[in-house]
């Protein structure tokens, strides 16, 4: 008997017996075997149990299987997968008679797969066509291939691949492979590129790998694939052109698109989708307008066939279909308006053009339904004549034909025009207004208005005189509208002139006050014009001018200043009788002025009489008063004594004389007592004197060398600073801390004040005084006494009171009694 070796297989079912993992008791067994191993493989040793002395081997044992009478399963040669994939066994265990004591027990033989068979394609060649411009990953044809190892594992996965395309132009591939299912289809660049006429055929060679095409161990196969490239049907067709308002029976086929295969789904497609779409297309791919069209309502339409397929995806990119509505000349003529409206000045030269008369068609433009013709049908009124007027045949324009128009003849005429294409006539409404020429010049209804004496303090806006001019022209137009205006006499403007619109009358009034001592008498010359231009060949003449003599009269005014402000600076330091300003002013008569100060409420200033020089009398003070303001008093001297007043603003420059100080008093300075550490406070200084923009500076010492052992002080910034304390030894009671403070000022000042600083004992931070030792509020023992002793000397006065008033009684009552003694009695 031939050395047996142990297989290389997997035991689903382990039986372990003592002898090791190849060995065990007899019981139903799977066991997973290598195809391709040598003969002669030992797979189980079984073990069997008394009485059994001896196994049997029953089943698909194909001649390959054996077993020994100690149990030893093995094959005696190769095992092939392709022939059969899975052995069903049995083994029984027998006695030395041959009598079967255990079993048959099944046991199971799986041949594991290797990598013993190459992939094979079915065709050494295929054939293929694709359509140019197909749509890009749609396959258009497979390649197969099988392999006869286990698909389940990686021996029997294949995977495709294009290793050549013949053309291969710029280097750039059209088609591609899908690696696991063998569909060829377009890249985008072949569905782009492809041209039957540059290149009607191309060939591919496509290798197939097992191993999913990861090892290097895997076998391959290749195939040539032919493709030949036919011209793409599917074209967007030419543009259709259908007359609108067709008669003819619906629907109409117009056009026709076609997928380059056979079994397509035709739809439709708009991007913006219309309330009515009179198009369809049916299976075939013809496509049909289903109700007449209106070239007016809508002249083109766009819309897109798209082909699908069984599934509702795309097949290709969708075709742009263009329709395009043929007109018919269906509309007639259209007036622009009810009525159109020209003007015409009189006197206009024959041929002038009045006007384009532009009626509308809604056919199609630039064709022969939508061209025009106009015709003059019809004058009114005819005077001085019919035939005035003319319009162009194909222009519209309105001109003149016979003579120049007068207003007087007729304001107004209308005209009827007809407006014809080849099919239709409409009539139409002119009317031309005549307008009035500026032929006629205002003419004065007096050329001399005569004098007139005015004082010369008479009111701005005073009427003084009312002129008229007539104008010929058309009432309320601009050519008989007038306007006045002074050409001479009034170089300094004192006069305006306001027209009515109405009666055209001209209103003289005083625009500037009028002034005696510059112009006594004024010689005026009126004009009278029109806004609008004279006609040529017409000009104003001395019918449209007026004479007036405006004599002025002398009025006693008072003085007048030169100016309202006048304004002064100086120091605040300044001497006493110094001068700090002046003020000026003038008597329209000439006569003397007498100057006088009015508002001086500090006594600062005094004012020369005579000359308005204003001198300082008393210390002035920026701090007290920056910007002092008076009033200044001008009076004439004899006349009327009438005075006239103006400002006098005297501004304050400041010198360093106001020494610092505290901002407030200070009067809550306190450290509680006693202090268990060193503190500080902070306060804050200012002074009276303007400051630079750069903000206060002080600077800060003590006021006492002796201090320094127990305070110091040290400034924080320009305006504040801290005194602090050195020591802790400090008694219960106030402390006056005399501060040294100087400004920046030049020269610079110096002041020295007083910081009171309290120790006291605290309460929840904060000084507690007992009320009886509060300064100024007496104990309750002597507010008690000072209470009875307002009552003890109140209730004396009351008694004092009493008692006299008893006293006065009393002797009131005797001498009621002395009186009735010496009366007679009467009987």
């Amino acid at each position: 008997m031939e050395s047996l070796a142990a297989c290389r297989c997997e035991q689903k079912t382990t039986g372990y017996g003592q002898e090791g993992k190849f060995s065990g008791p007899l019981k139903p067994m799977t066991f997973s075997v290598f195809e391709g191993q040598e003969p002669s493989q030992i797979i189980f040793q079984f073990k069997a149990d008394p009485p059994a002395v001896t196994f049997k081997l029953t089943g698909e044992t194909d001649g390959i299987f054996q077993i020994q009478p100690d149990g030893l399963l093995y094959h005696n040669r190769s095992l092939d997968r392709e022939t059969r994939a899975v052995h069903r066994l049995q083994v029984s265990a027998l006695d030395a008679q041959g009598n079967t004591v255990e079993g048959p027990v099944p046991i199971t033989i799986e041949v594991k797969d290797i990598n013993d068979n190459r992939p094979m394609f079915v065709q050494p060649n295929y054939e293929g066509s694709v359509r140019q411009n197909s749509r890009p990953g749609k396959p258009f044809m497979y390649v197969n291939a099988t392999d006869l190892d286990d698909p389940a594992t990686p021996n029997g996965q294949l995977v495709y691949e294009i290793i050549m395309q013949l053309p291969r132009v710029n280097d750039v591939m059209y088609f591609q492979i899908n690696n696991k299912t063998g569909a060829i289809s377009l890249t985008l660049e072949g569905s782009r590129e492809l041209d039957p006429v540059k290149n009607p055929s191309y060939n591919l060679v496509v290798s197939v790998k097992d191993m999913g095409g990861q090892n290097d161990h895997s076998f391959s196969d290749s195939t040539s694939v032919n493709i030949m490239v036919k011209e793409n049907i599917w074209k967007a067709p030419e543009p259709v052109e259908i007359a609108e308002n067709s008669t003819s029976p619906l629907p109409i086929k117009i056009t026709q698109v076609q997928w380059n295969e056979p079994g397509a789904h035709y739809s439709l497609e708009v991007k913006e989708k219309p309330p009515t779409f009179p198009f369809s297309i049916d299976q075939e791919g013809y496509i049909y307008v289903t109700q007449p069209l209106d070239r007016e309502e809508t002249d083109t339409y766009v819309f897109y066939a798209v082909a699908k397929d069984e599934y509702g995806k795309p097949l290709a990119f969708p075709l742009r279909i263009s329709v395009k509505v043929k007109d018919v000349n269906d509309n007639p003529p259209a007036c622009p308006s009810a009525l159109t409206v020209f003007e015409v000045q009189e006197n206009e030269q024959i041929g002038s053009s009045i006007g384009t008369f532009t009626a509308h068609d809604m056919d199609e433009e630039n064709t022969v339904n939508s061209l025009l013709g106009y015709r003059l049908v019809d004058q009114t009124p005819t005077v001085p004549r019919d035939g005035l007027f003319l319009v162009e045949a194909y222009l519209g324009t309105v001109k003149l034909a016979e003579q120049s128009l007068r207003k007087r003849d007729a304001p107004q005429y209308n005209l009827t025009v007809e407006v014809s294409d080849k099919d239709f006539k409409t009539f139409c409404h002119v009317q031309v207004n005549i307008i009035d020429i500026n032929d006629q010049i205002p003419i004065f209804e007096k050329s001399d208005y005569g004098n007139l004496s005015l004082a010369e303090d008479t009111a701005v806006g005073s009427t003084i005189l009312t002129i008229q001019a007539t104008d010929a022209d058309e009432p309320h137009t601009g050519s008989s509208k007038i306007l006045y205006r002074v050409t001479q006499g009034d170089s300094e403007g004192c006069l305006e002139i306001d027209t009515d619109p109405q009666t055209n009358a001209g209103y003289v009034k005083v625009k500037k006050p009028l002034d005696f001592e510059t112009v006594h008498i004024h010689n005026i010359v009126f004009q009278a014009e029109n806004p609008e231009p004279l006609v040529p060949g017409v000009q104003y003449n001395a019918s449209s001018a007026a004479t007036f003599r405006l004599i002025v009269t002398d009025v006693d005014e008072a003085p007048q200043f030169l100016q309202q402000v006048f304004q002064a600076k100086v120091s605040e330091n300044v001497a006493r009788d110094t001068k700090v300003g002046n003020v000026t002013a003038k008597d329209p008569e000439g006569l003397d002025i007498s100057y006088s100060l009015r508002g001086d409420k500090r006594g600062w200033l005094k004012i020369d009489p005579v000359t308005g020089e204003i001198f300082s009398v008393a210390p002035l003070d920026r701090e007290a008063e920056s910007l002092y303001q008076v009033q200044v008093v001008a009076t004439e001297v004899g006349g009327s004594s009438l005075s006239s007043t103006a400002q006098f603003h005297l501004t304050l420059m400041d010198v360093n004389d106001s020494p610092p100080r505290l901002v407030k008093e200070y009067t809550g300075l306190f450290f509680c007592h006693p202090p268990k550490a060193p503190g500080s406070l902070i306060f804050e200084v200012t002074d009276d004197d303007q400051q630079s923009f750069l903000g206060p500076r002080f600077r800060f010492a003590l006021g006492s060398e002796s201090l320094q052992s127990d305070w110091e002080v040290s400034g924080i910034n320009g305006t504040h600073a801290r005194l602090s304390t050195k020591h802790t030894n400090f008694e219960e009671r106030v402390y006056y801390i005399p501060i040294r403070i100087s400004d920046s000022g030049r020269p610079p000042l110096e002041g020295t004040v007083s910081l009171p600083v309290t120790f006291c004992k605290c309460v929840e931070e904060t000084c507690f005084k007992p009320a009886g030792h509060l300064p100024g509020i007496p104990p309750v023992g002597l507010a008690v006494g000072i209470l009875l002793t307002t009552f003890l000397v109140i209730g004396i006065i009351l008694a004092v009171v009493f008692i006299r008033m008893k006293r006065n009684k009393g002797q009131n009552n005797a001498g009621s009694a002395r009186a009735s003694e010496v009366k007679p009695l009467r009987s």
